[in-house]
């Protein structure tokens, strides 16, 4: 190769040489731009049709004029953009999207509190955030927003109840925290209702050191002074503890024990290839029309039972399957729902989800808040809306026993 023909080579490969950085920056700053003036214009169509007609546009059905406008930052993906949201002279200009703004801040300050119990640090936080939303968030930031964050939520978690909440569900989780170098357990305790209307709602959670007495007659008694009243019906697992506490705090409610649990705690001690012979024999229990039919169904179980040689299942169902028949007091619709505590584990599950990325909390607030957190996330969707049960029938039911007596 000669020399011309290596210079000639040269020169082309600089002719067609690429700046890859000033590239990303001009359409990044283009798509910045295209998305400022989209949204402004919207801002301005907002406020034309709150007015009534265009700016200067003389329109019979002008209701209000223009008085300026203030400028507010807005972060997005495409970078910082500069809002003008018009001022009215005299309606208030409420916008959508200032609405949506403050709905992302929320999950952007809930997500940095997520990142921050997760043991990222400070300065990963602002790699993440510069890079999800195009701007760093100062190690002071994530402090405040911090602190913020959990003075809302511990606002939502201690809020009055009202009304009443005749079914309750009761159930707990156990995390790690780190104690004096230590990894010790701590438990939060969850409790959701199904309320006069018929629809789920979350009426607290607490700290409990582990699940014992103390721990959940303090917080039965936390949801009684908040005003949790009304209650026929408390659906739980037999946790340490629990059952006392109920008895004391709520004296005229029934206790329900999850029949799930109570099979899980029989087939303990029933050998594995055993096991789907047994499940069908106890679900044959509770398939009865009635008490009586069911107490009568769990007898023949025992003997059965006996029969295989499974003298510590026999006596288990012997003593504590009256524990798990009290939904039958209640009307026949409701059975399938309020026989189990699925309708909280499915819930206490997707906490478990989101808690293990952290691992070990600092502390036992921090375990709290975190839980508190996605309960609250939880309430706000679909699932607090939907109706749950037809209490109607509920109160006919007493009305009738109430006729009887």
């Amino acid at each position: 190769m000669d020399r011309d023909q290596k210079t000639t080579e040269d020169t082309t490969k600089k002719i067609i040489e690429i700046d890859d950085s000033a590239v990303r920056g001009h359409l990044q700053e283009l798509v910045r731009g295209s998305v400022e003036e989209t949204l402004n214009g919207l801002l301005d169509a907002e406020a034309d049709t709150l007015c009534g007609a265009k700016r200067y546009e003389r329109s019979p059905d002008r209701v209000d004029s223009r008085a300026g406008h203030y400028e507010r930052g807005l972060e997005t993906q495409a970078g910082s953009v500069k809002l003008k949201v018009p001022k009215l002279r005299s309606i208030p200009f409420e916008t959508q999207i200032i609405e949506r703004y403050r709905r992302r801040e929320s999950s952007v300050e809930e997500a940095l509190m997520e990142m921050y119990l997760a043991g990222v640090s400070v300065r990963r936080v602002e790699d993440i955030t510069q890079a999800l939303w195009g701007t760093r968030v100062s190690p002071g930031t994530v402090s405040n927003l911090n602190q913020k964050v959990y003075e809302r939520i511990e606002k939502w978690r201690t809020r009055p109840i009202d009304g009443e909440y005749p079914y309750v569900y009761l159930d707990g989780i156990c995390l790690k925290r780190s104690w004096g170098g230590e990894v010790k357990n701590v438990s939060v305790l969850v409790a959701i209702g199904v309320n006069a209307e018929g629809y789920r709602e979350i009426l607290g959670a607490a700290e409990g050191e582990k699940e014992d007495k103390a721990g959940w007659q303090a917080f039965l008694r936390d949801l009684k002074e908040r005003g949790l009243k009304g209650v026929r019906l408390i659906v739980s697992d037999k946790c340490l503890g629990l059952v006392e506490s109920v008895a004391e705090v709520y004296p005229s409610a029934d206790w329900q024990r999850c029949v799930v649990h109570w099979y899980r705690n029989i087939f303990q001690n029933v050998p594995r290839q055993k096991v789907k012979a047994v499940a069908a024999m106890l679900k044959a229990i509770h398939a009865q029309e009635d008490r009586e039919a069911a107490l009568e169904k769990a007898q023949a179980v025992v003997e059965k039972l006996k029969g295989m040689k499974l003298n510590k299942a026999a006596d288990h169902v012997q003593r504590t399957v009256d524990e798990t028949l009290s939904y039958m007091s209640y009307p026949e619709e409701h059975w399938r729902r309020i026989r189990t505590n699925n309708p909280l584990e499915r819930i206490m599950r997707e906490i478990r989800r989101r808690t293990r990325v952290v691992g070990s909390f600092p502390d036992g607030q921090s375990a709290l808040m975190l839980v508190a957190a996605r309960l609250r996330h939880i309430a706000g969707t679909k699932w607090g809306t939907r109706r749950y049960l037809n209490m109607t029938r509920l109160y006919e039911l007493e009305q009738l026993k109430k006729n009887a007596a």
